[in-house]
């Protein structure tokens, strides 16, 4: 909380929403994991409306400090990446950790969500990641723990998109009971999980078998996935009311 508030003083911004992402927000951090705090920031409504020559700078970045990563966006490079489904700023606003809001940028971005959200992006995203994933760390004879689950969450997160046609939830638990049934996937990614909060955050483990099956079935399934297009209306409509309503509030 004192590395926002110290944000806020020193780049003249109010945060208007503040989280925890990766590993913490989606529910299999390690012992050591960092802590990942992503922000949404705006500044005073006359900085908006200037004439410059120059493009002006868009995110707040800091190094890492004693295991804080914390950066982050300004309110209208989030609105315009939230327009094209980004699939970061979609989990920010969907964080189960909260660690500050103010005003009704963080409500108002979830009443959009809805509308705003292309489950077709999601897929494409979802299914690229699992794919660079499980290439590059899975196929070895030792393999990354964490690298398990940022295979299994992408994948099950497709499975929500095209069951629910909905932006997926990022909590790691809230997507297993699309495995009903699979009982000996559930056993495996269960005692996986037990390990990953165990170990340390660079962990190694033997291949799974089952759980490697499973990944090679859904990236073949997903080579060619049949989900439907997105429908969406004027959607710029809403993100322009929000943008506005947020440089109208008072710091």
């Amino acid at each position: 909380m004192r590395r926002l508030a110290a944000a806020e003083a020193e780049h003249n911004v109010r945060i208007l929403l503040a989280v925890e992402s990766g590993s913490r927000a989606w529910g299999f951090a390690s012992p050591n994991s960092d802590y990942d705090v992503r922000f949404i920031y705006a500044h005073p409504s006359n900085w908006y409306l200037a004439v410059d020559l120059e493009e002006k700078r868009d995110v707040i970045e800091y190094e890492i400090v004693d295991d804080i990563d914390l950066n982050g966006w300004d309110v209208r490079k989030a609105l315009r990446l939230f327009h094209k489904s980004n699939p970061a700023f979609v989990e920010w606003i969907q964080s189960p950790i909260l660690y500050r809001s103010h005003g009704g940028f963080a409500d108002g971005t979830r009443q959009l969500l809805p509308q705003i959200y292309s489950c077709e992006n999601g897929v494409y995203h979802y299914r690229s990641m699992a794919k660079t994933n499980y290439r590059g760390y899975l196929r070895a004879d030792m393999v990354p723990l964490k690298k398990y689950f940022y295979v299994l969450r992408p994948l099950l997160a497709v499975r929500w998109l095209e069951r629910y046609g909905t932006a997926a939830p990022i909590e790691f638990d809230k997507l297993l009971h699309l495995l009903e049934g699979e009982t000996e996937l559930l056993d495996a990614i269960a005692a996986l999980l037990e390990k990953k909060k165990a170990a340390p955050e660079m962990g190694l483990s033997e291949p799974v078998p089952c759980l490697n099956r499973f990944i090679e079935s859904e990236l073949e399934r997903l080579e060619r996935p049949e989900v439907s297009r997105f429908q969406r209306g004027d959607v710029s409509t809403g993100l322009n009311q929000l943008f506005h309503a947020v440089l109208a509030e008072q710091h």
